[in-house]
């Protein structure tokens, strides 16, 4: 994982937090886990709680007893993962003694065998899990047979463990991020909505989303939609923290298409010709640097610093919940744009009273890429002023698709390249996910430059999640190729 931009600039540019931990040796050194328990677990689940307790101290991760975990009126402290082993009664959930879903992750673990088969669709597989999690109220479920243990997301992913007891290499690899990288849905709250102000006439963009519609609409594995008032709740309160865990979405679906909109990016400076010399913590710790009264993020490429000037990005993409392929251009498209930290959410005038015009949960990953887009255009001028990047960005900007699959092995396109194999397994909305976006385009910058080719885009692989495509080709030559069509 290239560590191209500082978490300090991060903060600046999305609202990532400094603290937000990237790599799993950080994100171990933070975690705090607790185990509660149940009056009747089985021996299965005992002989598993006891590995994973076990794991976890090998591992150095903090385990907490209850009372450790808990404030004095019994509710549990921000910040803390609960791990709740085995069945419980509605007033006994976890769910009971925390103030916000967002404070703590809770992970339920169970004696029996995933609510999947082999023959499960894609779509059948998010349907199950999610109704398992809303069942449960629990972010994460743990599913421990006689020969294995599977872990189950709330973004529809599914990973398999061989073996009933859980390895420390394993928890460290794939749990640990798991259960420190938060998913949050953008809220309201956090936006600057404009509804209304979107945009009409852009024809050809709608005649894109719309074409790259119906060629995804053969894919399994582009979600569609798992509706919130079709799940099973065990109580009225339920029905409702779930709503508002959702921020009164209608439900969850995954994957999103999105066009950038053109943007020309000021052409970079090398830092040594700028007449500023920071020292290497200032460039670690500085948001931006300013240079003639012009501010700069400071961006290491190929061992060489670069300053760039984030300019104002803005994106059209799928509203949250539609279904991705079956679009009604006049319902499901919103905007979205981003200037100096403050993102603008843009709706169509005339909705029908039914649609919740929401904004995608992959919207801080959406617009990371939209500005790691620009910052390439930027550094492209200053040392690749041949190649066609920042030209084609100005002139028809980019496209972004993302599903919950993978291209084939043997998918290549010219001038995309590959990045993010080896960041630990985060889900959709998390932080992390948006981070690890705009520093792979990075990464994958200097693939291209190392091999001397153009750079057209990127192709950024999600473990246990998903992927990004990203670049000059259009939604629907993306999906043409994606679909083999």
């Amino acid at each position: 994982m290239s560590n191209s931009i500082s978490l300090a600039s991060l903060d600046h540019l999305l609202g990532i937090s400094p603290t937000t931990p990237l790599a799993t040796a950080d994100m171990r050194a933070k975690l705090m886990v607790t185990f509660v328990s149940v009056i009747d677990n089985t021996p299965r689940l005992q002989c598993f709680i006891s590995s994973l307790m076990n794991a976890c101290k090998v591992l150095g991760i903090q385990v907490l007893d209850e009372r450790e975990a808990c404030r004095p009126d019994g509710m549990f402290k921000p910040g803390i993962v609960i791990i709740a082993p085995g069945a419980f009664s509605d007033e006994l959930l976890a769910i009971n003694r925390v103030s916000t879903l967002y404070n703590n992750i809770i992970v339920g673990v169970h004696d029996e065998q995933p609510p999947l088969t082999a023959a499960s669709s894609p779509q059948e597989k998010l349907d199950k899990i999610v109704g398992k999690l809303a069942w449960d109220m629990v972010h994460l479920s743990i599913y421990v047979t006689g020969d294995s243990w599977t872990i189950c997301t709330m973004n529809g992913g599914v990973v398999r463990f061989e073996g009933s007891c859980p390895l420390p290499s394993d928890v460290l690899k794939t749990l640990v991020p798991k259960l420190t990288a938060q998913v949050v849905p953008p809220k309201s709250s956090d936006l600057d909505h404009k509804p209304g102000t979107l945009a009409a006439g852009l024809k050809e963009i709608v005649n894109d989303f719309t074409a790259c519609s119906r060629l995804w609409s053969s894919n399994p594995f582009l979600l569609t939609h798992t509706s919130r008032e079709t799940l099973a709740y065990r109580s009225p309160l339920y029905r409702k923290i779930v709503a508002r865990y959702l921020d009164q979405r209608s439900g969850m679906s995954y994957g999103f298409f999105a066009r950038q909109q053109p943007v020309s990016a000021p052409r970079a400076l090398l830092l040594k010709e700028s007449g500023c010399f920071p020292s290497e913590p200032e460039l670690r710790n500085t948001p931006l640097l300013s240079v003639e009264n012009k501010h700069y993020v400071p961006v290491l490429l190929m061992n060489e610093w670069f300053l760039v000037e984030p300019v104002p990005v803005s994106v059209i993409t799928t509203r949250s919940g539609c279904k991705k392929t079956s679009l009604d251009p006049e319902t499901d498209l919103v905007g979205l744009s981003l200037d100096k930290g403050t993102i603008t959410l843009l709706t169509p005038r005339g909705l029908p009273d039914s649609t919740v015009s929401k904004p995608s949960f992959d919207t801080l990953t959406i617009l990371a890429h939209a500005l790691g887009n620009a910052f390439i255009a930027s550094i492209l001028q200053k040392i690749r002023p041949s190649w066609q990047f920042p030209e084609m960005l100005a002139r028809t900007g980019a496209s972004m698709t993302h599903w919950h699959g993978y291209p084939d092995k043997s998918f290549t396109h010219k001038g995309y390249y590959s990045h993010g194999e080896d960041n630990p397994p985060v889900s959709c909305s998390t932080p992390q996910s948006a981070a690890y976006s705009l520093l792979g385009k990075i990464e994958a910058l200097e693939k291209a430059l190392q091999k001397n080719h153009g750079y057209q885009g990127d192709i950024h692989i999600e473990p246990n999640h998903g992927t990004n495509i990203v670049g000059l080709l259009s939604l629907s030559e993306t999906a043409t190729l994606i679909n083999g069509l």
